[in-house]
């Protein structure tokens, strides 16, 4: 039963509150997308019968009964829960998961380790211990060893990372929890891992099965495949991952692009730099502070202050602002904007593209801010005012929110009341996620055009792919897998 990959094999979690849950379930997983195994999580199942659960599977299975204090559901004795595993054992289980804290030691000996996964995990935090943790593991002969933890920094993941290369060819299943560690989960050949979970958020950071295979490429990556991100704090919303990996899809090439969760540049570079990323997205909020781990950058770049693509070059960086040809495309399209006023919302990176781009076309640029010194700052940059915000109603013609106000999940917000909008032609909003904003709704009742961040999004991200591989993809196949994801999420 057993399918072996080059790359790690794909175990997905499915739980259920009755044994026939749990064997639709089990059956479906190892359906249409095809994973390698299924974990079996009986500690929420209500009628559990081990012979159901195993029973005519075509699959191999992962059993696990996990106790409340190691973050499960099981509700009886820790004896029952000692009987049903060893009965695991007994009915042919291919695999079965026993705590390291869990008192299984002589069970662990009585089968010398063989078909055993001995876990730990720390919900909190990853701990400085972690690797004589593991060795503490390994010692026990168990054939695999499992550790999930917190990670709450690149940081945190680059320790995983390490760990993953120091155990070499032992089996190790090494994962990230949270937003911060989902590049564990995704690029699990890379951390050494022999596989990597998916589930409908069973753990914190689980990505969906489908995601995972169709979206991630997972069953495609191997520890030599091209690694390319996106990193930003939060970057969970971003539609890039689908775009870029669309685009290697197409063009054929053996790479993956995947989201990465950083506190600082600082924390961001470690993990890029240790994990040997070819090509990076930069979003908020380090387009700017990005610039000092940059060797050189391009000409936009150096005018606006700020990048948002980086491309490795041996063991450094350059840097390229596709921020501003991609913001002016659907500007052109429509006629351009010479001598229109035009309102700038924030003074982050984007902001700065922004301004750049609308005084290189000759609009008049005003900036409207909350921090008075980034707004003269922004606005002296290319021969702008400093405006007030909310913007006076009519005293625009081009309004353009760069600040991240109406993106999820915080759907409800606008970074204007309504009333501003009165007297205005045409609204621009960056946010891309949701399709149509707050302040894109409230616009259009307004009379004004209006103009969602996706079109810029296509633009300045084909611009990337190019710069980064040397082929230019087509703007309608990073759209359509764009609009995919967006159409699941507000289906």
């Amino acid at each position: 039963m057993t399918n072996v990959r080059p790359g790690a094999q794909l175990c997905v979690t499915v739980t259920a509150d009755t044994t026939a849950e749990l064997r639709a379930k089990r059956d479906a997983a190892s359906g249409a997308d095809g994973a390698d195994l299924v974990e079996l999580r009986l500690d929420s199942v209500r009628d559990l019968s081990l012979e159901g659960a195993l029973a005519d599977r075509t699959c191999p299975v992962l059993v696990t009964c996990r106790p409340a204090w190691e973050g499960g559901g099981f509700q009886g004795s820790e004896e029952e829960r000692h009987g049903i595993l060893r009965r695991a054992f007994a009915l042919g289980a291919d695999w079965v998961d026993l705590e390291w804290r869990g008192g299984f030691d002589a069970l662990v000996a009585e089968r010398q380790g063989r078909n055993i996964v001995l876990s730990m995990h720390d919900f909190d935090e990853t701990p400085d211990d972690l690797e004589d943790s593991y060795r503490a593991m390994r010692r026990t002969g168990a054939d695999v060893v499992k550790m999930a933890v917190r990670s709450q920094s690149a940081g945190d993941v680059v320790q995983l990372l390490r760990l993953g290369r120091a155990a070499r060819s032992e089996r190790v299943v090494l994962v990230g929890m949270g937003p911060a560690g989902v590049a564990t989960r995704l690029l699990a050949a890379h951390f050494g891992s022999c596989w990597s979970y998916a589930g409908e958020g069973v753990a914190p950071g689980q990505v969906g099965l489908s995601e995972m295979v169709h979206r991630y490429r997972f069953k495609r990556t191997t520890a030599s495949t091209a690694v390319y991100g996106v990193a930003g704090k939060p970057i969970g919303h971003s539609l890039s991952p689908p775009m870029h990996n669309a685009g290697f899809e197409a063009a054929g090439l053996d790479a993956v692009y995947v989201p990465f969760e950083a506190t600082s540049t600082e924390d961001l570079m470690s993990l890029v730099d240790a994990l040997g990323v070819t090509g990076l997205s930069v979003t908020a909020p380090f387009k700017e502070s990005i610039l000092a781990h940059v060797r050189e950058i391009d000409a936009l770049g150096r005018r606006v202050g700020a990048v948002n693509t980086l491309r490795a070059d041996g063991k450094e960086w350059v840097g390229l602002n596709t921020d501003v040809p991609g913001f002016l495309a659907p500007l052109d399209a429509r006629g351009g904007v010479g001598g229109m006023r035009s309102s700038v919302l924030g003074t982050g990176g984007a902001a700065r593209a922004v301004a750049v781009a609308l005084a290189s076309r000759g609009a008049v640029v005003t900036v409207c801010g909350r921090r008075p010194d980034r707004v003269e700052a922004v606005a002296r940059l290319v021969g702008g005012s400093a405006g007030t915000l909310p913007p006076s109603p009519g005293s625009w013609d081009l309004l353009v929110n760069t600040t991240p106000v109406g993106t999820v999940p915080e759907v409800t917000g606008t970074p204007v009341p309504a009333g501003s909008l009165d007297g205005g032609r045409t609204v621009y909003d960056l946010v891309y996620n949701p399709g149509t904003t707050r302040l894109l709704r409230e616009a259009a009742a307004a009379g004004c055009d209006t103009i969602g961040g996706l079109d810029m999004l296509v633009s300045q991200a084909v611009r990337q792919f190019e710069w980064w591989v040397g082929s230019r993809p087509s703007e309608r196949l990073f759209k359509t897998a764009a609009l995919s994801v967006l159409k699941e999420q507000w289906a």
